[in-house]
């Protein structure tokens, strides 16, 4: 086949390590080129994994942060909009990490919430009641599912999640808000955070279901 007939082969993602950073002359990557390494990295990592049709390939994708750690994925994809490929692949690693780190916490305010979110609790698909190891199971599987099923129902899933904690931080809140008024109005910031992070979740759903998610 002739060079004009090729395909072209996806460029590798940039790594500003010294090295790459001599190349630049010593200067930190423009706005532009990190832009375009959070993408195309993002773009990468989902579609190696759904390609590979391998549990090893999505185990290890899975527990990327494990690896690199969160402060690298962060510097990564965190500084895109919530509405793309690497915005929601940061916040679905973001809330493993937590639940990770954080089950008991996780747990305990997940069943606070469970009552006024019935349908986000379904959607979400934990058992009650919802202990640690659950949750810590299920972030593990929504994240799978990004590379091993329906990429937009994986994001359904999160952000479903993300709305019953987010109502039980609310209650939580509620009830401790004459104790501790300070740790109330903090579970209430919280809260309405990861609602709004559920509801982009949610949105970046649609837009992989309609081909516009990049």
């Amino acid at each position: 086949m002739s060079e004009e007939g090729r395909r072209p082969l996806p460029r590798r993602p940039v790594h500003f390590g010294p090295d790459a950073l001599e190349a630049h002359g010593g200067m930190l990557p423009g706005p532009a080129e990190t832009t375009e390494v959070a993408h195309q990295t993002a773009a990468i990592l989902v579609g190696t994994g759904r390609s590979a049709h391998d549990p090893a390939v999505t185990t290890r994708l899975v527990s990327l942060v494990d690896d690199l750690g969160l402060s690298t994925v962060a510097d990564l994809w965190a500084s895109r909009p919530a509405r793309s490929l690497p915005g929601a692949l940061w916040r679905l690693y973001a809330l493993r990490e937590w639940v990770r780190r954080s089950p008991e916490q996780a747990s305990r305010e997940y069943a606070a919430g469970i009552r006024f979110t019935d349908v986000a609790h379904a959607v979400a698909g934990i058992a009650e009641p919802p202990q640690p190891e659950e949750l810590q199971r299920v972030a593990d599987q929504i994240l799978a599912g990004v590379f091993a099923g329906d990429l937009a129902v994986a994001l359904e899933r999160a952000a479903a999640f993300c709305a019953v904690i987010a109502a039980g931080r609310a209650e939580l809140a509620h009830d401790s808000d004459r104790l501790d008024p300070g740790g109330a109005s903090e579970l209430t910031r919280t809260g309405s955070a990861l609602l709004a992070t559920g509801e982009d979740l949610r949105a970046c759903a649609n837009l992989w279901r309609a081909g516009d998610l990049d």
